[in-house]
């Protein structure tokens, strides 16, 4: 039987959940209190979210757009100052900057582990600079090391996006451990999700303090009069997304070590197939939990990239094409944008642009498959590279 021939793979489905979610949702239900202040599941969450991170402090909110946004307020970020981010991300990355009036200015990314260039980021600082923003693009680490030295020397703060990271290791650290404030994702496709919500963590209580207040509407958690602080917004995360996110994070870390092993399986199958270039791995990243398997056909072309995802997607794989370089989205430049242009920023981000046209990502469920599915997913992707 030829591999178009086969039933598709049966790879587990994502969400995964069981008893442990019921529970905790009925727990949530039956206490009485359905929002955090007033319940147990967020704070209980938090505690144990921080603890697993190596975080002094973690703070739940509404989503993972509003945890970057959230971080980057409490570090000055606002109108007048910018915000380093990749070229290649989820645009969340460049509007969670640009809806607190700051402008968000690409740069490129290392064409091996698709995270943020050190060399082109240091080139970018400029005296207006207030934060920057690593992407750890599918749950590997940016270059951790060569970001502190540059946060060091310039005085500028590092904000992790750690939408993909959950439980990663940077040489044995984990992302809290790392001195700076990240942000954690938990919507419906991310390694851990209740659907919809967010967290940051912080390294130290004053950063905390500020923003519990700024994601309730200014209030301190004891007010009975009103009296807000500070301006704010309410990002607050609600009792039964929590007590989902805590059985969540309770299978996570054996989830991660599966996706570990079926990912070295995985990658030296596909490094087997002609012209498929897997997404490399810095070797300081001694945990990688693996958001995506992302590999890419150099020199394939949009459109040709784009019809072997379809037909990948029609034999059974999970697949998608990778993000769009955010410069080349309209709602890049409706406000906060740097004053550049597009074919400007194209030129300066050609790894980005690479990316942008020959790029595609498996969903991570696949990786808590079997050997034989890693099996299956090289030799589909071979047979529909052959029949393209």
């Amino acid at each position: 039987m030829s591999v178009s021939e086969r039933p598709a793979p049966d790879f587990p489905e994502w969400p995964q959940y069981d008893d442990t979610e019921r529970t905790g949702l009925i727990r949530a239900l039956e206490q009485g209190q359905w929002w955090r202040m007033g319940g147990n599941e967020v704070k209980s969450f938090e505690q144990e979210f921080a603890a697993y991170h190596g975080a002094g402090h973690a703070l739940a909110v509404t989503n993972g757009t509003h945890a970057l946004e959230l971080a980057l307020q409490i570090l000055g970020v606002g109108p007048g100052t910018e915000v380093i981010v990749p070229a290649f991300t989820f645009i969340s990355s460049s509007q969670a900057a640009q809806r607190l009036g700051a402008t968000a200015v690409p740069v490129d990314v290392d064409l091996d582990t698709y995270c943020l260039d050190v060399e082109a980021t240091a080139a970018a600082v400029t005296a207006r600079t207030r934060a920057i923003m690593p992407v750890h693009m599918a749950g590997h680490f940016a270059d951790m090391d060569a970001l502190a030295k540059l946060s060091a020397d310039t005085g500028v703060p590092v904000v992790q996006d750690a939408a993909h990271a959950h439980g990663a290791r940077w040489r044995g650290q984990r992302v809290g451990e790392l001195g700076s404030v990240a942000a954690f994702s938990f919507q419906n496709g991310k390694l851990m999700t209740a659907g919809e919500g967010g967290a940051v963590t912080f390294p130290d209580g004053a950063l905390y303090d500020e923003a519990f207040l700024r994601h309730s509407c200014g209030r301190p958690p004891t007010d009975r009069k009103y009296y807000h602080r500070t301006s704010g917004s309410n990002f607050r995360l609600n009792e039964f997304s929590a007590s989902v996110l805590r059985a969540q994070l309770a299978r996570l870390d054996a989830q991660i070590t599966l996706r570990e092993e079926r990912s070295r399986l995985l990658k030296s199958l596909l490094e087997q197939i002609p012209d498929v270039v897997p997404q490399g791995r810095d070797e300081r990243a001694d945990r990688v939990p693996h958001y995506m398997a992302m590999f890419r056909v150099p020199g394939l072309g949009e459109e040709r990239r784009n019809a072997l995802v379809d037909d990948l997607i029609a034999r059974g794989l999970p697949a998608f094409v990778v993000f769009r370089a955010i410069y080349r989205s309209d709602g890049f430049w409706e406000t906060g944008a740097p004053d550049t242009t597009v074919d400007r920023l194209a030129a300066a981000c050609p790894h980005t642009e690479a990316l942008t046209a020959d790029g595609i990502w498996l969903h991570h469920r696949t990786l808590l498959g079997t050997e034989r599915h890693m099996h299956d997913i090289a030799e589909i992707l071979s047979d529909a590279l052959a029949a393209l």
